[in-house]
C-alpha cells in the first residue's frame, strides 16, 4: 500500500491504479501488501518506515471508495456487517490510501542527545533535528495497556520519580536527554538525564507495576482514532512495552470457508452485482430488470436469483445476541465440516468449493487410525480483521471487555482479504479415537494442560474485574483437540517439505468436538500461488501413508530431547507439554491458537509409555 501524508496526517495505500490526482500536500511515505493489513499492520499498529514511526489510523478515515467489496453470508451474520472491503490499493498520483499518523511523539537526536516531542525538534517533515542536522530516532519505548490504550512514554515522571516534582514544574524548566553507556545491552545503559540534575536508567520499567508505584496511570489515550477519542477512565496500570514488541498490537481475526450455497456461482453472480441489487430492492419492477440485465448470456433465471436473494436476506435476519456470537465460530465449524466430510462436486469452473474422496489405492490401504481423506481442490476462505488488544493476547473470556476499536462509530463493513487455495481434509477414525482418549494416559497429559489453561482463565478474569460463569471458566481443550492440533502440526512441517509451498504458507483448520475429528490444511496465500496443486497431491493414498509415517518418525526425535518429551510445561503461558520449535512449533501466521495446546507424546507416546501415542503403530522406528 503506498503510504501518503500531509502536514498532520499520514496516509498509505496498496500500489493499484490511481483514479483522482494527488493532492500537493498529500506525499506517500512507504507501501505495504494488501494481506499485512489484516495481518500485521492493522488499524492501531505501528509501522517503522525507514527512520520514523507511525500508527495506522482508524477505519472511519480509510478511503475505500475505490476499494473491493468482499461479500461472505455466514461471517457477514457473525460480525453484524454488510459486507467486507479489501484494503484500499492505489498509486500516489491518488488521494486514496489508509491515513497514518506518527507515534509515537517523543524522539530523539543521536549527537545533541537531546529527548522531547518531534515538533520541538523544528525539522518538519524531514525528521531531522534542526539544531545539528542529525536524522532523529522515535522513542524505543511506548505505553500501553490491557484495554488497548496507547500513549508515550512518561519520561518527566520517570526521571524525576523520586523528587516527586509536578510535570509542569518540570516541562517549565527541564530539558531531558538520553544517553547509552555501551557497557551492557540491558536496560541499566539506557539513561536518561534532566538539565536538573536527576538522572535515572530505563532498568525497572518494565515491570507490570512500575508505572503505577510512581503515580503514573493511564491516560486512555486511543491516537489511532485522532483527536478527542481518549476514552474518560481506565483501572488498568500502565506497562512499558518496546515500540516492536508483538505484545503492542494483538489481531482479532475471524474467518470463514466458503461453502454451498454461498460458494456457488449464482452467489458470486449476486456478489458482483450487490450494489445495483440494493438500489432497487424496494422497487421489485425495477429489480426485475436489474436481474435481467445481469444474468444475459447466463443458464440463471429471474427466479433463482431472487431465490437466493432471499437466502441471503433470511441469514441476516436471524439475530445474535453477544453470547451466541461467540458461539458462532463453533456452529460455523459444524457447516463447514459436514461439507467438508459430505463432499462437494462443482458444478461450474466459477465454483469456489470442491472437495472430493482422495482415491483408494489397494497397494496403499489407508491406515487405521483414518476414517476419511478428502481432497479440497478448491476453497475460498475469507479473513477479516475484527478488533485488537494490547499487552495480553486476547482471549474468549476477556475480549469483549479488552478489545480496542478500529473506527469511532460503528461502521456497516470491517476490511478483509480473500484466500483462495487448496488443502486436504483429514478425519479420524471413531472407534479408534474413542478407546485412545478414554485411556488414562492420554487423559493424564490433557488434564495438565487443561488445568494450566482455566488457571489462566481464572487469572484473567480477575484481573479484567469479569464475573465469570463456572462455564465461562471451564477449558474447552480436551485430548480430542491437542491430538488433533498436533496432528495438524506435524503434517504441515512435514508437507513443507514435499508440496513446495514453505510451513509459513500453510494454515491449520481444527474441527475438535463431540461431533466433529478432524484437521483442514491448506494453503494460505491470497494470489495464484495458493492453488498450486502441490498440497492436494499429499492426499494420493500411497504419499498419505509415506508422510505420515515419515511425520510420526519425525516428531519421535527432537534435537531438545530428553528435555523437550520430559517437558512438565512449555510455550507461551505454559500452555504445552512436549512441544517446542524443534519438533512441532510452526510460524504464528499458520497456527489458529499462538502455538499452544500442543503435545507430541499425544502422536506417538514416551520412551517409556509409547502406547499413550495414537499413531504409535505408524512408526518405523
Amino acid at each position: 500500500m503506498a503510504l501518503r501524508s500531509d502536514s498532520k496526517k499520514r496516509s498509505f495505500g496498496i500500489p493499484g491504479k490511481g483514479s483522482k490526482a494527488q493532492t500537493p500536500s498529500r506525499q506517500s511515505k512507504g507501501s505495504v501488501r494488501r494481506t499485512q493489513m489484516i495481518t500485521t499492520y492493522g488499524v492501531g499498529s505501528l509501522v517503522a518506515l525507514g527512520d520514523q514511526s507511525f500508527l495506522v489510523s482508524g477505519l472511519d478515515t480509510w478511503r475505500v471508495n475505490w476499494a473491493p467489496v468482499i461479500y461472505e453470508p455466514n461471517l457477514q451474520r457473525w460480525l453484524g456487517v454488510t459486507h467486507f472491503r479489501l484494503p484500499p490499493a492505489d498509486n500516489p498520483p491518488s488521494g486514496d490510501g489508509v491515513k497514518i499518523r506518527r507515534f509515537p511523539q517523543w524522539y530523539s537526536c543521536s549527537k545533541c542527545k537531546d529527548l522531547k516531542p518531534y515538533k520541538d525538534f523544528g525539522g518538519g517533515d524531514k525528521n531531522t533535528c534542526q539544531a545539528c542536522g542529525t536524522t532523529l530516532t522515535p522513542s524505543r519505548f511506548i505505553v500501553a495497556c490491557v484495554n488497548g490504550h496507547l500513549d508515550d512514554f512518561p519520561y518527566w515522571e520517570w526521571v524525576h520519580r523520586k523528587k516527586g516534582a509536578s510535570g509542569a514544574e518540570r516541562t517549565s524548566s527541564c530539558k531531558l536527554s538520553l544517553h547509552t553507556t555501551g557497557s551492557s545491552a540491558s536496560l541499566a545503559s539506557i539513561i536518561i538525564k534532566c538539565s536538573c540534575g536527576e538522572q535515572s536508567s530505563m532498568a525497572g520499567s518494565f515491570g507490570k507495576e512500575a508505572l503505577r508505584s510512581i503515580g503514573v496511570t493511564c491516560r486512555c489515550r486511543r491516537p489511532w482514532l485522532g483527536r478527542g477519542a481518549d476514552e474518560t477512565s481506565c483501572g488498568e496500570a500502565p506497562r512499558t512495552l518496546q515500540r516492536g514488541s508483538s505484545a503492542a498490537w494483538f489481531p482479532v481475526h475471524r474467518s470463514s470457508l466458503s461453502i454451498p450455497p454461498w460458494s456457488q456461482r449464482l452467489q458470486q453472480l449476486l456478489n458482483k452485482h450487490m450494489n445495483q441489487i440494493t438500489k432497487h430492492r424496494d422497487d421489485e419492477r425495477s429489480l426485475r430488470v436489474v436481474i435481467e440485465t445481469f444474468i444475459d448470456g447466463t443458464e440463471f433465471t429471474v427466479e433463482q436469483v431472487l431465490s437466493a436473494l432471499e437466502a441471503r436476506d433470511k441469514l441476516a435476519e436471524e439475530s445474535l445476541d453477544d453470547d451466541a456470537k461467540l458461539d458462532a465460530s463453533s456452529r460455523l465449524r459444524a457447516k463447514e465440516y459436514k461439507e467438508l466430510e459430505a463432499g462437494v462436486s462443482a458444478e461450474h469452473l466459477e465454483d469456489e468449493f470442491e472437495c472430493e474422496p482422495a482415491p483408494l489405492d489397494p497397494s496403499a490401504p489407508r491406515p487405521a487410525e483414518l476414517d476419511k481423506v478428502m481432497l479440497v481442490k478448491r476453497l475460498r476462505e475469507v479473513r477479516a480483521l475484527r478488533a485488537f488488544t494490547r499487552v495480553e493476547a486476547p482471549d474468549r473470556l476477556t475480549l469483549r471487555e479488552r478489545e480496542a476499536k478500529l473506527s469511532l462509530e460503528k461502521l456497516d463493513w470491517l476490511p478483509a482479504i480473500e484466500v483462495s487455495g487448496e488443502g486436504v481434509f483429514l478425519s479420524l477414525d471413531n472407534a479408534s479415537l474413542r478407546t485412545w482418549e478414554q485411556s488414562p494416559g492420554p487423559l493424564h497429559r490433557a488434564d495438565r494442560i487443561r488445568g494450566r489453561h482455566e488457571v489462566l482463565l481464572r487469572e484473567r478474569a480477575e484481573r479484567a474485574g469479569v464475573r465469570a460463569t463456572k462455564a465461562d471458566l471451564t477449558s474447552e481443550v480436551d485430548a480430542r483437540f491437542i491430538l488433533l492440533h498436533t496432528l495438524a502440526h506435524a503434517l504441515i512441517n512435514e508437507w513443507s517439505l514435499d508440496s513446495g509451498y514453505p510451513a509459513a504458507s500453510l494454515r491449520e483448520r481444527i474441527y475438535s468436538s463431540d461431533t466433529m475429528k478432524g484437521i483442514l490444511i491448506y494453503t494460505a496465500a491470497s494470489d495464484s500461488a495458493g492453488s498450486l496443486g502441490g498440497l492436494v497431491a499429499q492426499g494420493d493414498a500411497k504419499r498419505l501413508r509415506a508422510s505420515l509415517t515419515s511425520a510420526m518418525d519425525r516428531v519421535s526425535w527432537c534435537s531438545q530431547d530428553p528435555p523437550c518429551m520430559e517437558s512438565e510445561a512449555s510455550g507461551t503461558d505454559s500452555l504445552n507439554l512436549a512441544a517446542c520449535y524443534a519438533c512441532v512449533l510452526l510460524p504464528e501466521t499458520s497456527c489458529e491458537t499462538n502455538n499452544a495446546f500442543l503435545d507430541r507424546a499425544s502422536l506417538i507416546g514416551t520412551p517409556e509409555s509409547p502406547e499413550i501415542g495414537y499413531f504409535t503403530g505408524l512408526r518405523t522406528s
